[in-house]
């Protein structure tokens, strides 16, 4: 007696899970948090300059892929630079997210560690977050062979997830930085819809990019005693109309910024109002006012005030 045997069934390979979570960017000023956080994006989301304190609110910035939905969320800078009431803000930032966050990014620059690094980590360390140690800025590193050395030191610092090399500027390895991401957070649907890309409104984006030029143009110590805020932002006959107040501490303050015949802040309007136009797809029309309120940054009420909320 025989029996036929049935022909093998086709089984489809076992889908990968998809994941989602919060990924917190941790470091120390400058180091280039909102610099990868805009490459990972493919777009400019987070503010840059040069400058410490330009980051100072945590935004989310959402990527979503075949494999999960990552939340990153870009932090200010953990830094030791005095005791100002905006100083307290920004530290107390940055800590609160790390403990609300799956995961973390340790920023550090390749060949450098400095004590506000190893703040930054102390504090991650503190959280018990599982941190991925990313060594930016590769591609200024002179003496490459100086750069296995320096990830084996970092490597005894902390018991790290992965310590990934990369260049946000350049890109070089940031889409393996983030297939490891994901792969390191939990299985979870997403949270966001597919083409969310923030949490953040149209109005604060425009309060940022105005503060950026003003970071960007203006001497070491000015900026730092600048904040912008959206007086009005209204839609009319497909177009944006922003009003928008700088505030400074002090009347030499406000003459250094707006500059011979108003052409400083002229310029700098000009440039954030383009800036503007590219991430909102649309015309806008942007009028600025420069006013002061003595010692803004140094008063827990005024800064409340200017959207600093406390945490």
């Amino acid at each position: 007696m025989t029996f036929d045997t049935p022909p093998p069934t086709e089984t489809s390979p076992p889908e990968t899970p998809n994941r989602c979570g919060q990924v917190a960017i941790v470091g120390r000023p400058n180091v280039g948090k909102s610099t990868l956080l805009n490459r990972i994006l493919g777009m400019k989301l987070a503010i840059t300059s040069h400058k410490a304190q330009t980051t100072r609110h945590a935004i989310l910035g959402i990527q979503t892929t075949p494999r999960g939905q990552v939340i990153f969320v870009d932090t200010p800078g953990i830094h030791q630079r005095g005791e100002g009431a905006l100083n307290r803000y920004l530290n107390r930032t940055a800590r609160a997210v790390m403990s609300d966050v799956d995961l973390a990014l340790l920023l550090v620059e390749a060949g450098r560690f400095s004590r506000e690094d190893e703040q930054a980590l102390r504090a991650l360390a503190e959280a018990g977050t599982p941190v991925i140690a990313v060594v930016n800025k590769i591609d200024l590193l002179a003496d490459k062979e100086r750069l296995l050395p320096y990830l084996r030191e970092l490597a005894t610092r902390h018991p790290f997830v992965q310590l990934v090399p990369v260049s946000a500027k350049r890109g070089d390895q940031v889409d393996r930085l983030l297939e490891l991401v994901i792969a390191a957070l939990p299985e979870g649907d997403n949270i966001y819809p597919e083409d969310q890309l923030t949490d953040r409104s149209e109005r604060f984006l425009a309060g940022e990019l105005l503060r950026e030029q003003i970071m960007q143009r203006y001497g070491q110590e000015l900026p730092y005693k600048t904040t912008v805020e959206i007086e009005r932002f209204v839609e009319e006959e497909g177009r944006y109309l922003i009003n928008a107040l700088v505030w400074v501490e002090r009347d030499s303050q406000k003459a250094i910024l707006i500059g011979r015949r108003g052409e400083a802040m002229k310029a700098a309007a000009s440039q954030a109002r383009q800036e503007m136009q590219k991430l909102f797809g649309c015309p806008v029309h942007l009028e600025v006012w420069v006013k002061v309120k003595k010692s803004w940054s140094s008063d827990e009420a005024a800064l409340a005030s200017l959207g600093y909320g406390d945490l």
